[in-house]
């Protein structure tokens, strides 16, 4: 006869992958039930986009099998509990986990496309996702998800007008194109600039949400600083391309928050527009900007590498169009986006499992 304890201490050899440690000393397994040979309980992962699903499942199965009843029917259930290392007050964003920043040394790499894509698949995955817009002087959000010209309603609460995201495709949406006329080019100082970072933090109903993906500007400046200085940022993904001029650029925003004083973690560095795959020839890799160039970087510098995203020309159209790569019928951008965000999500649990809570930025000056 099976007992609860005959299970846990069978899972107890089960270890979680990523953080080293077993299944029930991380509290991870609930539920239990039992009905002759027929066992089941539900395992809670730190992400609902955990890619080592799979294997823990079977690694759970032979642990019964050989350490309790080798004719055991197991049934493993997977539900998430997205984790969070956030310790500041949280008067800002309280009901956001994680808040990670996508950025890039230069423009023109797809840094835009790249966040829209993370969110989307993160989203996909089973874990709620916002998307900040935060690159104020070349707002894409709106054209990327087709919701150029809308406009975000307002509501009050406590007497102060309240912005309320726009949603779509499970997204919740905000950026300042969707505030100015995007015929008007926005001609804003730094200050001011700043000011309406801190007021899409401030004055937005973000809500609850396992996941904000802040799209930054290119290279590293006043907005960096800004956002660093008001909201605990998680960690930043680095975009980049593999042509030297890219790289080099890459390593301005590695240092930057490599720096005593910005003490933000690099969940890792994903490498755009790696090779060109024709929609005829979907198994051919022509290396049109140089042959991983991203891949050593991350080498170089001790990184993660997130993965290699093609350049296709469905990405290219779809962003176009309103229809993000991952929601086309383009198997090869899908399957590359679903790798490289499943490979983030697992380096930000690892991220909250081992190092301390980002604290608010002190002033440089």
């Amino acid at each position: 006869m099976m007992t609860e304890a005959d299970i846990l201490k069978a899972l107890s050899n089960v270890q979680e992958p990523d953080l080293g440690k077993d299944l029930v000393t991380l509290n991870m397994v609930k539920d239990v039930v039992i009905e002759g040979n027929n066992v089941s309980f539900t395992v809670v992962l730190t992400t609902p986009a955990c890619p080592m699903k799979d294997m823990m499942q079977t690694a759970c199965v032979n642990a019964i099998k050989i350490l309790v009843n080798k004719e055991a029917v197991v049934t493993v259930n997977f539900t998430a509990n997205t984790s969070s290392n956030r310790k500041d007050p949280q008067q800002l964003l309280p009901g956001v986990k994680n808040i990670i920043a996508v950025v890039s040394g230069k423009g023109g790499v797809g840094k835009s496309t790249v966040a829209a894509n993370l969110a989307l698949a993160l989203h996909k995955g089973g874990a709620t996702v916002g998307l900040m817009d935060a690159d104020i002087y070349g707002p894409s959000v709106p054209m990327m998800f087709g919701v150029r010209g809308q406009r975000p309603m307002m509501r009050e609460v406590d007497g102060k007008g309240i912005i309320v995201p726009l949603e779509k495709h499970g997204i919740k949406l905000m950026s300042v194109g969707l505030l100015v006329d995007e015929k008007n080019a926005v001609v804003w100082r730094g200050p001011m600039v700043s000011s309406a970072i801190r007021q899409f933090v401030t004055d937005v109903d973000w809500g609850e949400l396992d996941y904000l993906v802040i799209d930054m500007p290119p290279g590293t400046g006043d907005i960096h600083l800004t956002l660093m200085q008001t909201v605990p940022v998680t960690g930043v993904v680095i975009v980049t391309t593999p042509q030297n001029v890219a790289l080099a650029d890459a390593k301005k925003g590695i240092a930057m928050f490599g720096q005593a004083q910005i003490k933000v973690p690099i969940v890792g560095l994903v490498e755009n527009m790696a090779y060109f795959t024709p929609e005829e020839l979907p198994n051919n890799k022509y290396y049109i900007f140089g042959k991983e160039g991203g891949k050593r970087l991350a080498e170089e510098y001790e990184l993660s590498f997130l993965g290699q995203i093609p350049l296709v020309q469905s990405i290219r159209e779809g962003g176009d169009e309103g229809i993000p790569a991952l929601l086309s019928n383009d198997p090869v951008s899908v399957k590359a986006f679903e790798e490289f965000a499943a490979l983030a999500a697992r380096n930000i649990a690892i991220r909250n499992a081992n190092l301390a809570p980002t604290q608010l930025l002190e002033s440089l000056a």
